[in-house]
């Protein structure tokens, strides 16, 4: 017998969530999708139509059965969340465990004024994301959950704490004109990348494969006026081509820009730093400070020479993709970017700074280990010229890459902050307190080991986009130093 401590009524999750789970389980079933599709194929057309009807009942009543027996509970202290529909799991969050509330509004969301709720405590797991998730109450529960929530963390206190308003200065804003020039710089070529799958998995079924030879082929030999005039202009044809996949490429990044960043804010709450984003999906979500454990600047050289820089953090908080990394800031200055440094005690690297960079081994250690190839493309040119050519420019572009790389690889002690720079046209700057370091690996290989060199690898708590730190090519004797030093002066 479970001892029910939850002193509130029983409460569901909105009706709609009838609907929008059965969208989001039928959307997750790819395999079972793929499986019809090919029956439809392949001519069994009512084989496919009544395995489509099947399992869209099967999740439909699954999906009824999880509402049905999904409840919770809502007390003085805690949260409980009931759910299963075989076997029965009864949570209790009490609310001296929970960070913080975060609320997402999908499109049919924000429609019906609906909201998903997630209680972030310590336990949760990117594992585990469904673990504390109310997936859709009303808008006006949510953030009286969030209230109640903060209101108990505030050491009892009857009334509930001043959440951050739209009236407040925000820490941290952009408007639309900011979002769409960081779309700009947000180069994507996912567009043609779906493209090229595509192709690749139906261009045999539709008879299109631009990437195949033998479709361009049939296409000359079919005497298409179109076809010849691209042969006869191959020149104005590729200079089109690629202007037209560079205005895909910005298209695309906009796009996707436009739609996670749109309405960006980041103002300070009482739990941390909440920000708030998005135009057809909403979300709020708020950090705490005292799980951020670093945070990276990251730019280019387009973005250095306009003077724009991107702000990550690293946290064990989780965000809505269920990842522990964070965008703060994705455009902005560096005295805005400083400011926000500044609520969580850090600053940007003093001037003083002493920065060490790091050996040239970082660049002799990659032309070792490409010699091999370069012997490959120089044999090559002997029986293909065009190809072995194109392979040393290749490797000849990766080496210059790292060399340009080396140049601005260094790190520097800024009193309890390691700093750590590196890359060249991915640019970033690593801000790591020393006390969040848990752990640190010296390693060598067998190419380094010949220059004397080795590196070394942070292990941090949190994150997973940009989690694995590193300082490469140092000196044995300086790795083996900083190591005993970042390690002995942890508070």
């Amino acid at each position: 017998m479970v001892e029910d401590r939850a002193v509130g009524a029983p409460e569901r999750l909105h009706p709609m969530f009838l609907a929008t789970g059965l969208g989001g389980s039928l959307r997750g079933l790819v395999g079972g999708w793929a499986a019809i599709g090919y029956l439809g194929f392949s001519g069994r057309l009512g084989t496919a139509l009544l395995a489509a009807v099947a399992l869209v009942v099967v999740v439909a009543i699954s999906v009824f059965l999880y509402w049905r027996r999904f409840e919770y509970r809502v007390g003085d202290s805690e949260i409980r969340i009931d759910s299963g529909i075989v076997s029965r799991t009864h949570r209790s969050i009490p609310f001296d465990r929970i960070q913080d509330v975060d609320i997402t509004q999908g499109p049919v969301a924000r429609l019906f004024g609906l909201a998903r709720v997630k209680f972030e405590t310590g336990s949760s797991s990117a594992k585990r994301p469904d673990e504390g998730v109310l997936q859709a109450i009303a808008l006006e529960r949510a953030e009286e959950l969030r209230q109640l929530v903060r209101g108990h963390r505030r050491a009892g206190a009857a009334a509930a704490p001043i959440a951050a308003t739209d009236d407040a200065p925000p820490l941290f804003a952009m408007d639309w004109r900011r979002v769409l020039l960081a779309g700009l710089f947000n180069f994507s070529l996912a567009l043609f990348a779906g493209l090229f799958g595509a192709t690749q998995s139906f261009g045999d079924l539709l008879g299109f494969d631009p990437l195949s030879r033998r479709f361009w082929l049939q296409m000359v030999n079919a005497g298409d006026p179109i076809a010849q005039y691209l042969l006869a202009h191959r020149i104005a044809v590729a200079a089109a081509g690629l202007g037209l996949l560079v205005l895909a490429g910005l298209a695309t990044g906009v796009v996707r820009t436009m739609l996670r960043e749109y309405g960006f804010r980041v103002d300070r709450a009482e739990a941390g730093l909440r920000r708030r984003r998005g135009l057809i999906t909403r979300t709020d979500v708020t950090l705490p400070v005292a799980r951020i454990q670093a945070a990276i600047i990251a730019s280019g050289p387009l973005r250095d020479m306009f003077g724009w820089r991107e702000l990550k953090l690293q946290s064990l908080a989780h965000d809505e993709g269920g990842k522990g990394d964070h965008v703060l800031a994705p455009l902005a200055r560096d005295a805005e970017i400083a400011g926000l440094l500044g609520e969580l005690g850090w600053a940007l690297p003093a001037e003083s700074a002493e920065w060490r960079s790091v050996s040239s081994a970082f660049v002799w250690t990659l032309v070792l280990g490409l010699s091999p190839l370069v012997l490959l493309a120089a044999v090559q040119m002997l029986f293909a010229p065009a190809i072995g050519a194109a392979a040393l420019v290749a490797i000849g572009a990766v080496i210059a890459a790292r060399w340009l790389a080396w140049r601005r690889t260094a790190f520097a002690l800024d009193g309890e902050l390691l700093l750590v720079r590196g890359g060249w046209w991915r640019r970033r700057l690593l801000i790591l307190p020393r006390r969040r370091i848990q752990s640190i690996d010296l390693a060598e290989n067998f190419i380094g080991r010949r220059f004397e060199v080795a590196s070394l690898a942070f292990g941090i708590a949190g994150g997973s986009g940009f989690s694995a730190h590193a300082i490469p090519a140092l000196p044995r004797e300086t790795a083996r130093q900083l190591r005993d030093r970042l390690l002995g002066s942890r508070a």
